[in-house]
């Protein structure tokens, strides 16, 4: 065969291969929600959330540094200017997810659009670098979110995590910030620790690694369980925000009765508690 018949030959078996590819995922457009999750798989997309499931940040009560430094924070990067990647840590239930999720409906309701909320979950979390690839281009600013984040012995997805928080080559994108919640202070679980102490052969190089992994994040923010003043504040803003018929005695009474029952005092278990109530006094609240 020669040149001129190969040519033609190649080019219509070079067409029937375009045709059977799959056309490339178009960009996802951060358009039309304030908030989305991302889903990596079978195609990477950017599925919009009409509503979050937020509290209104003036409703957190015994968490006010907390909530100082995180909206500030935000607030900082909403107007266009730099802030840090942030760790929440602590107890279950202290608030947490909730305070970041307040901050960014804060910072909407101050200057609206100005935030996307993106939640990418946990098992996820090794397609970070690939999700910041695709909101690199994008001119809205995001708030990248893993709620409960930690990892455990053999998991090597914290090196994902790791190069977003160093930058890498190419930096961390100047649009987008990294928000995780975690129950452990350091994201790693004590076996995970000692198992890279025991196999390493610099041990105390190879422990401060995964130790440091959480000194990455440029804001550090610990939660705790609430004492009882703190867990009655929080009823009680909450009973007057939804003008809870229910003298504020019997509202302690109850509340202490409820605690009880769930083993502790926390944001989470005022909240059921307020549920709970709302339901028995019959009014009407957003779950």
């Amino acid at each position: 065969m020669d040149d001129a018949t190969l040519l033609p030959a190649l080019t219509r078996i070079a067409e029937a291969l375009e045709r059977l590819a799959p056309p490339p995922a178009a960009a996802p457009r951060l358009e039309g929600a304030d908030a989305f999750v991302w889903h990596p798989e079978p195609h990477a997309r950017l599925a919009p959330v009409p509503r979050v499931a937020a509290v209104p940040i003036a409703l957190l009560r015994g968490v006010e540094r907390q909530k100082s430094l995180l909206l500030e924070n935000t607030m900082r990067f909403a107007r266009g200017f730099t802030a840090n990647n942030a760790m929440l840590w602590g107890a279950r239930g202290t608030g947490k997810s909730s305070l970041v999720k307040a901050a960014h409906a804060a910072a909407n309701g101050e200057i609206a659009g100005s935030l996307a909320l993106i939640e990418i979950h946990r098992e996820d979390i090794r397609t970070l670098p690939d999700l910041l690839g695709l909101l690199r281009a994008q001119p809205r600013r995001c708030l990248v979110f893993c709620d409960d984040l930690s990892f455990e012995k053999e998991d090597a997805d914290y090196k994902a995590l790791k190069s977003v928080l160093d930058g890498g080559i190419e930096g961390r994108p100047e649009n987008v910030l990294f928000y995780a919640t975690s129950n452990r202070r350091h994201l790693m679980s004590r076996d995970m620790i000692e198992n890279e102490r025991s196999t390493a052969i610099n041990p105390g190089e190879a422990v401060e690694e995964k130790v440091s992994l959480s000194d990455r994040f440029g804001l550090w923010i610990g939660f705790h369980n609430a004492d009882q003043d703190t867990f009655f504040a929080m009823i009680e803003g909450y009973a007057a925000h939804f003008g809870l018929p229910v003298e504020t005695e019997e509202l302690h009474r109850q509340a202490v009765e409820w605690s009880v029952t769930r083993g502790g005092r926390s944001g989470r278990v005022a909240w059921q508690f307020i549920l709970d109530l709302a339901g028995r006094l019959g009014v009407k609240i957003a779950a």
